[in-house]
């Protein structure tokens, strides 16, 4: 169960077969925010109450990860961005929305692109922050690079969970290094906020959940399924100091976001919904509403 020590309005839904958690807070249009790797729904834990001053706010926790239920997987399953894609289709239903505005970055950023290609009538803006991409293609492998990546091969290791997974203390070291390290600011995360993230990955099967999404990305579980481009209007958010997604890599995405705006973020890294929260909720805030902005009351 998620804490209940925060301000959070916590819900539960089935979503095909599985139980999921999220959180939910506004009113207004429709917009969720979807996490990547190693996130759930405290990665927003700074962006839901303004945002909420304008929108209808819903941060699942996907499948695997976090408070959401977890399928019974073995360390070689894996799962596929169509299943994904499925998760947030269902939950879209579930809220009742036709239509929805969506925000996502990392795995999740994976994940929503191939919603976007699958639902076209169902979104209708997108932000997406240093997002993986069909361009990046084979700079992933770059020996430069691989320093960058290695956890993504330990993870592929049968026994990566149990390691990981052996203590508090030692679940500790490893998200805290990656929360620190692809931040621009080493010192920025809290210890109360990385113990939240302690919590969460302390729960039955979550350290595996997220792991098996790195599986199945080297077992082809990740191949590009449609037309590759993304028609809805879509702002991007690209931190100038990441390391895991440099911003060079930005550089081939018109070739896949016919309608994009494209902002670089001057001294921040990957995760800018910490490192610029201020920044992001009020790019979000003019990128989807624009001219109708108002405050709901």
């Amino acid at each position: 169960m998620p804490p209940n020590n925060d301000s959070f309005a916590h819900q539960y839904a089935t979503i095909n077969g599985l139980r999921y958690h999220y959180v939910r807070q506004g009113s207004g249009p429709p917009l969720l925010l979807v996490h990547g790797w190693p996130g759930f729904y405290y990665e927003w834990h700074l962006n839901v109450a303004p945002l909420s001053q304008h929108f209808d706010v819903v941060v699942p926790d996907m499948r695997g990860y976090g408070y959401t239920e977890k399928p019974d997987l073995k360390p070689e399953d894996g799962y596929r961005p169509s299943e994904f894609a499925e998760d947030i289709r269902a939950l879209l239903d579930h809220l009742g929305w036709e239509k929805a505005n969506i925000v996502s970055h990392d795995f999740g950023a994976v994940w929503v692109q191939q919603f976007a290609r699958t639902y076209r009538d169902r979104l209708d803006r997108l932000v997406l922050f240093n997002p993986p991409y069909p361009g990046i293609g084979m700079r992933w492998m770059e020996p430069g690079h691989i320093p960058q990546i290695w956890y993504q091969l330990f993870h592929q290791l049968p026994w990566a969970e149990d390691l990981v997974g052996s203590s508090r203390r030692a679940t500790e070291l490893y998200f805290r290094h990656f929360l620190s390290h692809w931040s621009y600011d080493k010192d920025l995360w809290t210890d109360e906020e990385i113990g939240e993230y302690v919590e969460a990955f302390s729960q039955p099967g979550a350290i595996r959940g997220g792991f098996n999404c790195y599986r199945a990305a080297f077992r082809g579980g990740w191949q590009l399924e449609g037309d590759p481009k993304i028609y809805a209007p879509t702002l991007i958010l690209w931190g100038d100091s990441d390391a895991v997604l440099p911003f060079a890599w930005s550089d081939k995405l018109p070739d896949f976001f016919p309608n994009l705006t494209f902002r670089m973020v001057e001294q921040a890294g990957h995760f800018l919904m910490r490192e610029k929260p201020d920044l992001v909720n009020e790019a979000i805030t003019e990128f989807v509403l624009g001219d109708r902005k108002e405050t709901n009351r």
